[in-house]
């Protein structure tokens, strides 16, 4: 028998059952029309029994999703808009919640909110679907953040360490260099087996293409995802662009695997759900902002956190960033996101002009559980470092005033001085956790007393080139470390 031949008899064969099965009744299909629309909202009458986050479908091929419900009208966000829907469009419940594909084919592409490909690629292959608003896990789940994330930054790694599971807050003006850490902590996951997403909701185009050519350029794309829901896109897809990209992390989290989510920014996100808050009619309030948007927020980052072995052993790693205006750290959603957050990175903008970058104001920021997870060498070494160093920036406000300081306080001084010049860093240049530990134990043992600021710089790149060719690790004794050191910082001192 002919394959053809075949396929028309399993065909036949399936209708037939199809008809056995088939039992006649009352079929009830609800229909609504489009009452008005606008800014990325429908106005929807009709369609009684649709509930909250349900996915509509328009007669001329356009989507959206219910976000609010009226007694006699149904408010919804467009997700998809053709260029003919209109007042009076049909409408269709599609009787699922907005889910999103997820699986390893997303690795190193470029998509949109809705899984759709924005890198002129194909269409990825997904090997499953997630909701994409689900509980986060339940406290059965979670275990103990005690793993570092290191981002390869000597002032994050040493002062104020982050832990993978944690959910630590980039916060600062506009231009400071926020998303240059977040593009550095990406960069420095490279063979270190975490899967990253990066998040981009309200982003200029061409901040997106930077973004998208920086990971490129420095071998991050292939083991990164990049969500975007630029500027020029429809409301809702920007509010739903971090959700997206919990939902894409949360899978490989299942599987047992590391994660690492950057949300680009939670400001503009939050400008975005007041946006359409206010055109659903939501009774505003402060700063004009809807009720729930503490609430949307802490839904989105307690997803973020670390499964014990049970449940798989993986974790998510949130780094949210967020902007402020004219460093006002106590405005609405900033202090939303410090309360839900376990610890914060605030940059500081005289830092900045005063050439300190990464512009990290120290005394400002905070890690609450990063240091459960720092490795017991660096934490040891570190130690005091972090009060020393806001000791000596109070010392050195004060000597500003011409008053005399005795031997022991100078000596402070210019060991302060010596660290903060140490602590500066180029972006885009991670280094590794043997380095940290290199300068750490130098810095420790009195090796760079005797030199000034300003010889810093050449003395660490011989420091770091060196331990890149030298066999040592952080469990290495502390007294080899110690005697290395001292052999190369020896070496190059005149």
């Amino acid at each position: 028998m002919s394959t053809k031949t075949e396929t028309r008899v399993d065909l036949l064969n399936a209708q037939a059952n199809w008809i056995e099965k088939y039992q006649p009744g009352l079929r009830i299909s609800e229909q609504g029309a489009v009452v008005s629309i606008g800014d990325g909202i429908a106005w929807i009458s009709g369609l009684p029994s649709v509930a909250m986050e349900d996915m509509l479908l328009f007669e001329d091929g356009s989507q959206a999703m219910v976000f609010d419900l009226n007694e006699d009208l149904v408010g919804a966000v467009l997700l998809h808009e053709s260029e003919s829907l209109s007042s009076g469009t049909l409408v269709y419940q599609s009787h699922h919640t907005l889910s999103m594909p997820v699986g390893d084919a997303l690795l190193g592409r470029v998509i949109g909110p809705l899984g759709q490909p924005l890198d002129g690629g194909e269409t990825p292959q997904h090997s499953a679907q997630l909701p994409m608003e689900r509980p986060s896990p339940p406290i059965v789940a979670r275990d103990f953040v005690q793993r570092p994330l290191y981002t390869g930054i000597k002032v994050i790694d040493t002062l104020i360490p982050i832990g993978k599971g944690q959910r630590q807050l980039l916060i600062g003006d506009e231009g400071l260099g926020r998303s240059s850490i977040a593009l550095d902590t990406v960069i420095n996951q490279r063979g270190k087996s975490v899967y990253c997403i990066y998040v981009l909701i309200g982003q200029k185009r061409s901040t997106v293409v930077n973004n998208i050519n920086t990971l490129r350029s420095y071998g991050a794309l292939e083991y990164t995802t990049i969500v975007v829901a630029e500027a020029t896109a429809l409301p809702g897809l920007q509010h739903l662009a971090p959700f997206a990209g919990c939902a894409i992390a949360e899978y490989w989290m299942q599987q047992g695997k590391d994660t690492l989510v950057v949300y680009d920014d939670l400001a503009t996100h939050a400008k975005t759900y007041r946006e359409l808050s206010l055109l659903l009619r939501r009774p505003p309030g402060r700063e004009a902002y809807p009720g729930d948007i503490f609430s949307v927020h802490a839904r989105l980052l307690e997803r973020a956190t670390c499964l014990n072995a049970s449940h798989g052993g993986g974790s998510m790693t949130a780094l949210p960033v967020v902007e402020t205006q004219q460093g006002e750290i106590a405005s609405y959603i900033p202090t939303n996101l410090i309360s839900i957050t376990d610890g914060q990175l605030y940059l500081e903008r005289n830092l900045f002009v005063a050439g300190f970058r990464p512009a990290i104001d120290i005394a400002k920021s905070v890690s609450r559980i990063g240091g459960n997870a720092q490795h017991p060498c660096i934490k040891k070494e570190a130690g005091r470092m972090k009060l020393d160093y806001l000791q000596f920036l109070e010392l050195e406000a004060f000597t500003r005033f011409g008053a005399r300081l005795e031997s022991s306080m100078e000596n402070a001084i210019k060991r302060g001085r010596v660290l903060r010049e140490i602590l500066k860093q180029d972006r885009f240049s991670p280094l590794s956790i043997e380095f940290q530990m290199a300068w750490l134990v130098a810095f420790n043992e009195g090796l760079f007393d005797d030199v000034e600021a300003e010889g810093m710089p050449p003395l660490l790149a011989k420091l770091h080139d060196w331990v890149e060719a030298a066999q040592v690790t952080l469990d290495s004794p502390r007294e080899q470390w110690r005697e290395l050191v001292t052999d190369l910082v020896n070496q190059t001192l005149p």
